[in-house]
């Protein structure tokens, strides 16, 4: 019989220990550990999010080696652990952002329309990224109904390239304006619905059939950031292939140790260092936020690999029940070293 603390059962990523190695495997069969999980800069330790990191690290039960060290050359914006206080210090100078200029982005909204948005005749080095924020109105009799009444886009270097009020289907019975800012007269001759989603929809593509869009490398469909753009392209009835989004609402790293979604408010706060959406909200301010954070889990250093995915045909059978005897002859470290992620990693944009 195995004892419950022999080193063979223990996770070589999360550290959890089992009472047998077929445990083990089975843990590993299902918890997807990779090289693309957040990481403690201390003990190594992988965790599912940011936030399971934070809490590994600050948290009401934290490891006390980690905290120490975290306590002193820790960043508190990306986590990292620095190699003294002077480094720390250097570093979070960088990593701490400040917020948008309001005095362009109150300016540039009210002029009402930017529309730079073009179709490349060829392909571009690597996947083209923009980031899209909408904010809506109320419509229906209950004033419930979320109708698109102004959408933003911008580029990666933060330039507005879309910026325009949308004139919606139905009639407005609520302007929300403490939050959106929007006044009837923005609206009254705005571009119609239908017009913004198939000139957005068609920037997107940039010239490429939806159907024929398969993957971010070696096409010219764009890359799409923002957050909760489930609903932000539903409202536009924009349709967008999913492999070519990128979701800070349902990003893993991003997410909470309840797997539910972090609000864009927060997200910018912990991990730019800035505050956003105080008061009126502004789709340039959201915009910003959404393609830093990107920018900031794509910058990730994770080792490559040649099949990085546990979907990847490559990867079918690293964990099939017939390989039950072979995995469990295996190290906990062997075993890691052939298990892979269950979600794309934003770092893969850069490969």
């Amino acid at each position: 019989m195995e004892c419950a603390d022999n080193p063979r059962n223990k996770c070589a990523a999360c550290y959890r220990q089992f009472n047998r190695m077929e445990h083990l495997v089975d843990h590993m069969r299902t918890s997807f550990h990779s090289v693309h999980e957040p990481t403690c800069g201390v003990c190594k330790k992988h965790c599912r999010s940011f936030e399971s990191l934070r809490e590994h690290l600050i948290g009401p039960l934290p490891k006390q080696e980690c905290r120490n060290a975290f306590n002193i050359r820790g960043c508190k914006f990306c986590l990292a652990i620095l190699d003294s206080p002077y480094a720390l210090r250097v570093h979070q100078d960088r990593c701490q952002l400040s917020g948008v200029n309001h005095g362009i982005s109150a300016y540039m909204a009210n002029l009402g329309l930017r529309d730079s948005l073009t179709i490349d005749n060829g392909y571009s080095r690597g996947p083209q990224v923009v980031a899209l924020a909408c904010k809506t109105v109320g419509g229906g009799s209950d004033r419930s109904l979320d109708l698109c009444a102004r959408v933003c886009i911008i580029d990666e270097k933060e330039n507005i390239i879309f910026h325009t009020y949308v004139k919606p289907p139905i009639p407005v019975t609520n302007y929300r304006y403490e939050t959106t800012g929007i006044r009837p007269e923005h609206l009254r001759d705005a571009m119609p619905l239908r017009q913004v989603q198939r000139k957005v929809q068609d920037f997107l593509c940039n010239g490429e059939p939806t159907w024929k869009i398969r993957s971010p490398k070696g096409g010219k469909a764009r890359i799409l950031v923002g957050h909760g753009l489930d609903h932000d392209l539903d409202k536009m009835q924009v349709e967008y292939p999913p492999i070519m989004i990128r979701d800070t609402a349902k990003y893993p790293p991003l997410m909470k140790t309840s797997k539910l979604s972090n609000s864009l408010k927060y997200l910018t706060q912990a991990y730019l260092g800035y505050d956003i959406q105080n008061g009126i909200q502004d789709p340039y301010e959201d915009c910003v936020a959404t393609m830093r954070l990107y920018v900031r889990m794509r910058r990730q250093v994770h080792r490559r690999q040649d099949y990085p995915l546990a979907s990847d045909p490559q990867n079918r059978n690293n964990f099939a029940s017939w390989r039950q005897n072979e995995l469990e002859r295996m190290s906990p470290e062997e075993i890691l070293a052939i298990s892979r992620s269950d979600y794309y990693c934003w770092c893969l944009d850069s490969a």
